[in-house]
């Protein structure tokens, strides 16, 4: 039986199916107008990493969408865990999706919807795995403009993405790994999945406005605090993040990853800087700590 899991588990309709198995209306406005929000955790060596704050962030992230779901925290949280168990991962990438729904027939009221809750887990997803860490990341900064956060709040995680993916295309065009988008300023915002951090001595700046505020982002912050580094969360505007002495991106898939090159010019000597492994090797440590995880039995 879990040999039909081991590409990921689902749960759809109140039953946990094998991910090849896992489908949606094509009428759910979740899929016609990207009227969705959700969140994503992972599962490392056996253990969530901070699931609740996740949890937290994405029942806010339905209130502020005017949606609601017949489970609350602590049995979404059950339904995970039962769709890691399924699979038999140790490594897994596990989403929570709330879709607006299928209107009645004939109306575009998003009143009318009633709200569909998903999840699934496969295996760890990375945007960049320890091997290609090891020689780090080749960044672009792109002209394309982030979606304004007066218009969509990127607090709220979302599928609107086709900023993101035009950026990704535009970097690509490059020689560029992956990309970053820009706001009508210049200043750099994030990129596909990920936010952006600038170190300059012990001195860390990150994008504060437009961003979304990543649960990565947040235990970054917190570790720099605790190694004693300065933090100032403020607009980064792309002329300065090329003076940086060190980049690095942050993200679920795959936690603190090295910058190493941006636009075509290498980072100082074109090597992961130090500051930034350290606290690349702090960020993995709390994974084992059980005020930071959650153990799957």
């Amino acid at each position: 039986m879990k040999s039909d899991f081991q590409t990921g588990a689902a749960w759809i309709d109140g039953q946990i199916v094998p991910i090849s198995d896992a489908k949606i209306s094509l009428l759910d406005n979740g899929f016609l107008h990207s009227d969705a929000t959700y969140d994503v955790a992972h599962v490392w060596q056996g253990r969530f990493f901070r699931l609740q704050d996740h949890l937290s962030r994405f029942f806010s992230g339905m209130d502020r969408l005017h949606m609601s779901i017949a489970f609350d925290q602590q049995q979404v949280k059950s339904i995970l865990i039962d769709c890691v168990k399924a699979t038999g991962l140790e490594n897994a990438y596990v989403e929570m999706i709330c879709t607006r729904g299928v209107a009645k027939p004939g109306s575009r009221d998003p009143r009318d919807c009633i709200n569909q809750f998903f999840a699934f887990v496969i295996p760890f997803v990375w945007i960049a795995d320890f091997e290609k860490q090891e020689q780090g990341l080749h960044l672009s900064i792109t002209n394309i403009e982030r979606i304004s956060p007066a218009a969509v709040n990127p607090i709220v995680k979302n599928y609107h993405w086709l900023d993101l993916t035009m950026a990704l295309f535009q970097a690509y065009e490059k020689g560029a790994e992956t990309a970053l988008v820009v706001d009508s300023a210049g200043n750099v915002i994030e990129g596909p999945g990920f936010n952006i951090f600038a170190i300059n001595n012990k001195h860390i700046v990150t994008p504060q406005h437009g961003v979304l505020e990543g649960i990565t982002r947040m235990t970054v912050l917190e570790i720099a605090a605790e190694l004693g580094f300065s933090v100032e969360p403020r607009t980064l505007h792309a002329s300065e993040l090329r003076q940086a002495d060190e980049i690095f991106i942050t993200s679920t898939a795959g936690g603190v990853m090295p910058i190493t090159k941006l636009d075509g010019s290498n980072i100082k000597d074109g090597q992961p800087g130090k500051l930034t492994q350290l606290i690349k090797t702090r960020y993995w440590d709390l994974h084992k700590a059980d005020k930071y995880s959650l153990a799957i039995n």
